[in-house]
């Protein structure tokens, strides 16, 4: 446990005995990675992992869960609204709205882009989103 510990590299396996509820929030992601791939999932989920961390804590947080994820060649599903998370992290980005999948960007087309792609893509949805149906079918109807 405690070399398991001492590869988060933030000293925690000196504070083996110490309550959760003192460590950072950093600190208290970095050993719930820790907790969640010890016994290797099929797939490890993360929902919002890094939302309530300061901007230093969710680097550290992100950097700990790549070297963990490629480590254990573990499949992952990362939920996040950080675009530059997004953008940057694994090798599909799958965009959704009211539970459908709306963008699947995968290979070269994931590894292209950027944040500016992607904002550009939540815009059309946004767009979208502000037209009612009857507006939209008659756009379709005279445009398309």
């Amino acid at each position: 446990m405690r070399q398991a510990v001492a590869r988060l590299n933030m000293g925690l396996e000196d504070r083996l005995d110490n309550l959760i509820g003192s460590l950072s929030g950093g600190q208290r992601q970095a050993l719930t990675l820790l907790m969640a791939t010890w016994l290797k999932p099929s797939l490890l989920l993360l929902d919002e992992h890094t939302a309530a961390l300061d901007p230093k804590s969710a680097d550290q947080v992100i950097s700990l869960t790549e070297q963990v994820v490629t480590r254990g060649k573990l499949t992952t599903l990362m939920v996040t609204h950080s675009m530059h998370q997004a953008t940057s992290l694994g090798d599909r980005l799958i965009m959704m709205h009211r539970g459908r999948v709306i963008h699947d960007f995968r290979g070269a087309p994931k590894r292209r882009l950027r944040i500016a792609d992607l904002m550009s893509h939540f815009e059309e949805v946004r767009r979208a989103d502000q037209l009612d149906e009857s507006a939209a079918e008659m756009i379709r109807a005279s445009y398309v």
